[in-house]
């Protein structure tokens, strides 16, 4: 039964990348709009206080000394500067030491020493429950003793009026910002995302064929972030490919190479039943034929699986091959053929796969003796050079002719010399599907007399020890 596969749901795309660009922006207007803050109220403050202290100044250049005595004359236009339309209060007092000359004597009074001579300061106060900002000074008169102190004040209706306007002007600009930024965003993201756009119709336009379509997607040209992706999906898609053809081209060999023998068994079973003795002994022929083929095309499916080379062990070759001599050295001495093993007494060791190496140095072995002459001779040899191992599998039989020589290792081919013998054609084809995977290189030459089948496998995969085999 299919087996469904949980996925967590994930944003949008397109989403993500509206988060995305929009988070930065809103903290962007919060840094601006707080900075624009603190800006405005320095620049009201800046500003009223020019104004407060020009109010100052002309109040204070009116105080004079006649006869002795402090004078003063009051000017309108000192306090019609101060004016607004929110109407603030203004208050002001003059003092000459301690002693109150004129305006009003309960508004905050400095202390005297923090006051320089003829320099405005400003502070905030409260006076009648209100806030308020006060603009003070501290005057000097010649045959004064005492300092004269000037004070002009005002409350902040007016400064904090036109510091909510300018703070209300900047969050609108800010929204206003932030709302268009959102009114193009969407479409850019649209047109950004339409490549990708593109590439899901293309493989979504596979789904409406009646054949799977494992070709190379047609995209057209594709951003470099897509380029991989679309690659990657075309690596997949060929390996997908050569999956399906190694799998169709099995199935069609193997129900083409199994319909011979299941005929003939469907034969002798009809023969049995009418009751012919040899019948039993063909059928136990033919059952054993289709076993081999069975096990050859399985064998062949290992070899030819598609995907990644098999994961890599340390194998002792030599022992290996003497394992495979084990299992032959009957099937030899039936045949009456010897079979030679020159090797090191030390073990070789390489980095590759007991079970294929097992699988190809068995079909080899098993070729050599099936298709030689009585009284032949089979050398197997193993050698070292340079870190490289070679194996290499030869003969003193008659050897192949040219043509015959360049179909070997094809599926199910029969040679011309190979008549009258039992197979399928899919030994040496197993053999160099093997050898491939492996990693390795297989040639195969006439030695006159004789093949020779030789293979090699890279320094990379090949490490030989010094050490007796047991």
């Amino acid at each position: 039964m299919p087996v469904e596969v949980s996925r967590a749901r994930a944003l949008a795309l397109r989403t993500r990348l509206l988060a995305a660009m929009l988070a930065p922006m809103l903290g962007i207007a919060v840094l601006l709009g707080l900075a624009g803050a603190t800006l405005i109220a320095d620049v009201v403050r800046r500003t009223n206080d020019r104004v407060l202290g020009g109010a100052l100044g002309a109040i204070a250049e009116t105080v004079q000394v006649e006869r002795g005595e402090v004078t003063m004359d009051l000017p309108a236009a000192a306090f019609g500067m101060l004016e607004n339309s929110e109407r603030d209060n203004v208050y002001y007092r003059i003092a000459v030491g301690e002693r109150l000359l004129t305006g009003y004597a309960d508004l905050s009074a400095p202390r005297i020493a923090d006051l320089a001579i003829d320099a405005p300061r400003f502070r905030y106060a409260s006076y009648r429950d209100q806030p308020i900002r006060i603009a003070e000074m501290r005057r000097s008169l010649p045959r004064i003793d005492r300092p004269v102190i000037v004070q002009v004040a005002e409350t902040l209706d007016g400064r904090h009026a036109l510091q909510r306007r300018l703070l209300v002007a900047l969050l609108l600009g800010e929204v206003l910002l932030v709302g268009v930024a959102m009114l193009l965003i969407r479409p850019a993201l649209g047109w950004s995302l339409r490549p990708l756009a593109r590439l899901r119709g293309s493989v979504a336009a596979r789904d409406t064929r009646a054949t799977p379509d494992l070709s190379p997607l047609e995209t057209g040209p594709l951003p470099v972030e897509l380029r991989p992706l679309a690659e990657a999906f075309d690596h997949l898609l060929a390996r997908l490919d050569t999956a399906t053809a190694g799998i169709r081209r099995f199935t069609a060999d193997a129900s083409h190479q199994m319909r011979t023998p299941l005929a003939v068994l469907k034969v002798q079973v009809a023969l049995a039943r009418r009751g012919d003795p040899a019948a039993l002994g063909e059928i136990a022929d033919a059952a054993d034929r289709l076993e081999r083929l069975v096990t050859q095309l399985l064998a062949l499916a290992r070899a030819e699986e598609a995907g990644t080379s098999p994961p890599r062990e340390q194998v002792d070759l030599r022992e290996v091959v003497i394992a495979v001599i084990n299992r032959r050295i009957t099937q030899a001495i039936e045949a009456d053929v010897e079979i030679h093993l020159e090797a090191t007494d030390g073990e070789v060791v390489i980095a590759s796969h007991r079970t294929l190496l097992f699988e190809i140095l068995s079909n080899l072995v098993d070729n050599a003796i099936r298709y030689h002459r009585r009284g032949g001779m089979v050398a197997i040899a193993i050698t070292e050079a340079e870190g490289a191992v070679t194996l290499t599998v030869a003969d003193n039989g008659a050897g192949l002719p040219d043509v015959d020589l360049r179909q070997l290792g094809q599926r199910f081919v029969r040679l011309a010399t190979s008549a009258g013998q039992e197979g399928s054609g899919l030994g040496l084809a197993i053999v160099r599907s093997a050898v491939q995977r492996l990693g390795g290189r297989i040639e195969f030459a006439n030695t006159r007399p004789g093949l020779c089948v030789t293979m090699s496998f890279g320094a990379d995969a090949a490490r030989s020890r010094d050490v007796d085999v047991p």
